[in-house]
């Protein structure tokens, strides 16, 4: 106790007592993963033989992200003296380094903060079908083939090109989903009615809770916290994207039934009615399973990140403030904190995000 104690500074944490090097890495998440090791100052009811032993693994995120560190950091002298102005000059010059280091590290948990907000504050679209997979397969005559065809290459398709072209072109498609754009065919991008070419940033404002692809990506969302979450939300979540990529497969015009999945026809009426009955079950288990993972991202950005970091690390873009009045919303492109990719544009048969950034003047 005493040294879990020293070791945090008073901050305490969660120990497993008794992990060990073999332990890290492999049973345990070795991001956040503090070794308890005994120095020369024994403690009452330790041995000399304990000295230098590992005792246990502690998970903290104030230790792991140094809150506290950077708040001692942020305390110089009044002093006038060249000698102190001059150490002042140095402690402002670490502290700006390290604020924004921490503000890198901040700002995609509070990026992945805000779309969870703005999806729970959004309206549901009960409509799309799940046509975002025959936007894939679309291949109307005399277009070049879709690119996306090779990833699915070893599924069989269980409807004909010309169903799938009919259906698609029906009523267009409804997608709200950047990440889904990209793998359209080129010559469905004009049939979304949410754009032939949408920005990372644009998911602020048209993710919504009825998104089959906005539940999976809960999965990789939470894993964004690594240890520091409950573990019963983990397995909440896991089971949800199972669920929504279930009958994602279910309603393309794939034919997954040799791996056990059934098929949604929503190429027909009623499969679009199956799909829609299906979509709102989903929606209606996974709200409360992303209001919990919300409330995890805000105790980590609290423990984890002083006031300073967290209050600063993504203004709001100008003019553009999506569905949230949050400082966590939309970023701004001159923000040296977001990755690059944040700022990235999706066209059908386009390149990956990082390959296909937008250039700013």
């Amino acid at each position: 106790y005493k040294k879990v104690m020293e070791v945090t500074n008073g901050e305490g944490g969660i120990l497993l007592e008794n992990a060990n090097e073999d332990d890290m890495g492999g049973t345990l998440h070795l991001r956040g993963a503090i070794p308890i090791i005994l120095n020369g100052n024994v403690q009452e009811n330790d041995s000399e033989e304990d000295v230098g032993e590992m005792k246990g693994i502690l998970y903290n995120p104030a230790v792991f992200y140094d809150r506290n560190g950077y708040k001692d950091k942020m305390i110089g002298s009044d002093s006038d003296s060249d000698s102190d102005i001059e150490i002042n000059r140095e402690i402002q010059q670490e502290q700006e380094e390290q604020r924004i280091k921490l503000r890198k590290t901040v700002a995609p948990l509070q990026w992945y903060s805000s779309i969870l907000r703005s999806t729970l504050e959004s309206e549901p679209i009960m409509h799309c079908h799940g046509l975002h997979e025959w936007a894939m397969q679309y291949h109307p005559e005399g277009a070049d083939a879709p690119p996306s065809a090779k990833y699915q290459s070893s599924l069989n398709l269980r409807v004909s090109r010309e169903i799938i072209n009919k259906t698609v072109e029906r009523k267009g498609i409804s997608c709200t989903h950047v990440d889904a754009l990209r793998f359209f065919a080129p010559a469905a991008g004009p049939l979304n009615h949410h754009g032939a070419s949408l920005e990372r940033t644009d998911q602020i404002k048209l993710e919504q809770k009825a998104c089959v692809h906005a539940h999976m990506d809960l999965l990789k969302i939470i894993l964004k916290l690594g240890p520091f979450v409950d573990s019963n939300l983990l397995v909440d979540v896991l089971e949800i994207s199972l669920m929504a990529r279930k009958l994602d497969v279910e309603a393309s015009p794939y034919d997954a039934t040799p791996y056990g999945a059934g098929i949604v026809p929503v190429e027909k009426s009623e499969g679009r009615k199956i799909y829609r009955e299906r979509q709102k079950e989903l929606m209606e288990l996974a709200e409360p399973v992303r209001i919990r993972l919300l409330e995890a991202y805000r105790v980590l950005l609290k423990l984890g990140f002083h006031e300073d970091i967290a209050n600063g690390a993504l203004p709001t873009r100008k003019g553009e403030s999506g569905r949230t009045n949050s400082n966590v919303g939309a970023a701004n492109v001159d923000s040296p904190y977001a990755a690059p990719e944040r700022f990235a544009r999706a066209e059908p048969g386009g390149k990956p995000w990082r390959q296909n950034l937008i250039e700013t003047s």
